[in-house]
């Protein structure tokens, strides 16, 4: 498929059912306003398209993404942000909300916005030269993307109070140290490996993997009780699918583990 090329983002589908959001604003993938907008407005595309079945959330191999476009943020006042903030957080969550599973292949430098960006995937694979951190302190804000609510839950809230409070950026060791990041590459296999991992969740039942990202989604944010009651919602649904009924055939027929769920016969 042919990105269009009149965008900052692209999203190019693969035959193997994995979805590739591409950020493409040279020279560090700054996230002005109309990117914002173009994530949000993909999000939902992938969300609604039955042929996106996992998804790589991805840069250039200089940058995932720098932070925020920051001429145009200096230029915007008071008025302007406060019109604009909700704009941005929604450009953000609609990533995090995305019904499938989704991997950030972290190279380069993922600052500011774009460490939050990357917060928004499932998992984060890294190039082991890749820089992360949340620098927004330096010019005495702080993260408005989600950074002071995704990355503690992440990471814990100490750890993420250093970085927020520091604004340092951490190295690709580090970031998997504390859990910011799930797997450090070399820089050259990061983009082949995030697509296989995706490419492997694309093979595999849509509806319980959509089941499986909303309950530890809304688990992770809720009290033990109401993550348990829509665990147990999402198990018994889920028995009404035909990947249930063909999974527990393979299981008995075939032996564990030799489901393939898309495509199929």
């Amino acid at each position: 498929m042919t990105p269009d090329r009149t965008t900052t983002v692209h999203l190019e589908v693969a035959e193997d059912g994995v979805g590739t959001i591409r950020l493409d604003r040279p020279p560090m993938n700054a996230l002005d306003i109309a990117t914002q907008d173009r994530l949000r407005e993909l999000s939902a595309e992938i969300t609604a398209r039955d042929d996106v079945r996992a998804v790589v959330l991805r840069g250039s191999e200089k940058a995932f993404a720098a932070g925020a476009d920051i001429k145009e943020m200096r230029a915007m006042d008071h008025p302007a942000m406060v019109a604009r903030a909700r704009g941005l957080q929604d450009a953000f969550s609609a990533v995090a909300a995305i019904p499938k599973p989704v991997v950030a292949a972290v190279t380069g430098y993922a600052l500011g916005g774009g460490c939050e960006l990357a917060l928004c995937a499932d998992v984060r694979f890294a190039a082991a030269d890749a820089k992360l951190g949340q620098p927004e302190i330096l010019l005495g804000l702080i993260p408005g993307a989600g950074g002071t609510q995704r990355l503690p839950r992440l990471i814990g809230p100490s750890r993420a109070k250093d970085l927020i409070f520091t604004g340092r950026a951490v190295g690709a060791d580090e970031a998997l140290a504390i859990g910011l990041v799930d797997r450090v590459l070399p820089a050259g296999e990061v983009f082949a490996e995030a697509h296989a991992w995706a490419a492997r969740l694309a093979a595999g039942p849509a509806t319980a993997l959509r089941a499986a990202k909303e309950a530890v989604d809304t688990g992770a944010e809720t009290d033990l009780a109401t993550g348990l009651a829509v665990e147990r919602a999402w198990f018994a649904q889920l028995f009404a699918t035909e990947d249930r009924a063909y999974g527990m055939r393979s299981f008995v027929e075939e032996g564990p583990g030799k489901a393939r769920f898309w495509p199929r016969d």
